[in-house]
């Protein structure tokens, strides 16, 4: 029988066998591929946003790869429908002319889906992921339908286009357990892109673990334990993300409109945990929460008219949020 020590050791090795098959495919974006382990370690959903080329959709496919996971890719559209996503009713006609319903199960009932650019498709198609994100099920008439576990939505956007695109609303946002900013590459790693890509031969990621796997590291990492000064170190954190905190930096009371709500903490421990986990410590540290706060917190930060206009991120504000709270410590 295999002790509570020998278990995470081998869960700390299918974790870094994750990363390291990974890393076979893709060129740099450790911090990016890091918080995308954070998700799926966590059991939440990601938005990935970055300029196109990047290799957004490559990273998921390859995570897809490394994990014997069912896979589904959804290219968001503006004629995009909602049973599109979710699968719809269809009629069967028996050898004596009866009719009768069958469900088709859409691109949703997949354990890992790829929403491609999902800016892109309408409100109301967007609409179709919110209770797949939060309750794991589909409704479609007066059946609920159970989602596979693991379940994860790793969502794509592209934030320089404006035509043709639709913005994600507030409440879809807060679905996403973090959002991940991917940057432009270095002039070493576009040198090795260049010469991994135009070879004549290609690196595939291998299969190096199963959902059985993911779902056994996640329940692990909910145990990871939190000390009650660290837990109240990331709520003061979160609370100074509001502008009507008397301990809020300048400029959030200058530039936000809504700090981040209940699930904004959620996240963070959930993320701290995880990283926790991946370090191998069985405590979260103050560090964590630093470290996941801001792909935590940044789309849960609404600027007021001010901010917008002078062009203000909501890294820089936590930035501020994080200066302010580790001179308090």
């Amino acid at each position: 029988m295999i002790d509570a020590k020998q278990q995470l050791e081998q869960q700390l090795a299918e974790v870094a066998a994750i990363r390291e098959q990974i890393g076979r495919v893709i060129v740099g974006q450790k911090d990016i591929v890091e918080q995308l382990l954070w998700c799926l370690f966590a059991g939440g959903h990601a938005l990935l946003e970055g300029i196109p080329g990047l290799g957004k959709t490559m990273l998921v496919r390859t995570i897809a790869d490394t994990v014997d996971l069912s896979f589904s890719r959804i290219q968001f559209t503006p004629d995009l429908m909602p049973a599109d996503i979710t699968g719809t009713n269809i009629i069967q006609f028996g050898g004596q002319g009866e009719t009768s319903y069958r469900f088709q199960k859409g691109p949703i009932f997949g354990h890992l889906v790829l929403a491609d650019e999902i800016n892109r498709a309408t409100p109301k198609t967007q609409s179709a992921l919110l209770e797949a994100m939060q309750e794991k099920t589909v409704t479609v008439g007066a059946e609920t339908y159970q989602l596979p576990k693991p379940f994860f939505v790793l969502a794509t956007q592209n934030p320089l286009e404006n035509e043709g695109t639709y913005p994600l609303p507030e409440a879809q946002l807060d679905r996403f357990l973090l959002k991940i900013v991917v940057s432009y590459p270095t002039k070493e790693e576009l040198k090795e892109i260049v010469l991994r890509t135009t070879s004549p031969t290609s690196v595939q990621a291998a299969k190096v673990a199963d959902g059985e796997a993911i779902l056994r590291i996640q329940e692990t990492a909910k145990q990871i334990l939190v000390a009650d000064d660290v837990l109240d170190y990331a709520i003061r954190l979160l609370m100074s993300t509001h502008p009507s905190e008397p301990d809020a930096p300048e400029s959030v009371k200058r530039y936000v409109q809504f700090g981040s709500g209940p699930r904004g903490i959620q996240s963070i421990v959930s993320l701290a945990k995880v990283r926790a986990f991946c370090a191998g410590r069985l405590n979260v540290s103050f560090h964590d929460v630093e470290q996941v706060s801001i792909p935590a917190l940044r789309h849960r930060i609404f600027l007021n008219f001010e901010g917008q206009a002078m062009g203000m991120s909501t890294d820089a504000i936590l930035r501020d949020v994080l200066a302010v709270m580790e001179r308090k410590r």
